[in-house]
């Protein structure tokens, strides 16, 4: 992998951590209040689960596994 690919995916990596941790913090303020939007709360867990993913998928890209 170039430098420039790592450093792109790196950066994306990156955002995609902050909007999960964003994601965390609307759902912990949803789920405390009362009456609230339980759709909305089921798209930001879904959302959510979807970041958790892709970041996963490009850290691997970053650091591949290596067979020894």
């Amino acid at each position: 992998m170039m430098a420039d690919e790592e450093r792109e995916l790196s950066a994306l990596l990156e955002r995609l951590r902050q909007e999960h941790r964003d994601l965390d913090a609307a759902i912990h303020a949803l789920q405390t209040m009362p009456g609230s939007d339980q759709l909305q709360l089921a798209r930001f867990k879904k959302r959510k689960l979807h970041l958790k993913d892709r970041i996963g998928f490009l850290e691997d890209q970053i650091t591949p596994d290596i067979i020894a």
